[in-house]
């Protein structure tokens, strides 16, 4: 078992308030955030950019040891995702994470490929965690 670490100080409230995340890798170190970064386009980053990007990380590596134990070795997965922040009954919420798969998997047929992108997508962790709509399309190269 493993257990990570970040943390996320904000300085003021609402729209005026500025946040910075720190990550215990150091990969995010005082990482700006706030309105400004989650709404505005202003630079930084905000919790649905990092959801986005643990979701394509965790099922891109899921999807990768499934294929190992199917007995294909690697070429390439790239994985996109994107997350989806609706306003719902006066807040917000996460409403979908939307994946997108181009792959290059040398002898794997169309379906088998399907199949194992499809238990990856069910089974990674942080789709495990996300309460929302998840899809998947997928494209594999020759």
């Amino acid at each position: 078992m493993t257990v990570n670490h970040a943390s996320a100080r904000y300085e003021g409230f609402g729209k005026e308030g500025k946040g910075a995340i720190t990550t215990k890798s150091g990969v995010l170190d005082k990482q700006p955030y706030g309105f400004g970064t989650r709404f505005e386009g202003q630079p930084g980053t905000n919790p649905e950019e990092l959801i986005a990007a643990a979701h394509a990380a965790c099922f891109t590596m899921a999807l990768s040891f499934g294929l190992a134990r199917a007995g294909y070795s690697g070429d390439t997965l790239e994985t996109s995702a994107a997350v989806t922040l609706d306003a719902v009954d006066g807040g917000f919420e996460i409403s979908s994470s939307a994946l997108t798969l181009t792959a290059k998997v040398p002898g794997i047929s169309a379906e088998e490929f399907a199949k194992l992108a499809k238990e990856a997508e069910m089974n990674c962790p942080v789709s495990k965690l996300l309460d929302c709509e998840i899809t998947l399309e997928h494209t594999l190269e020759s």
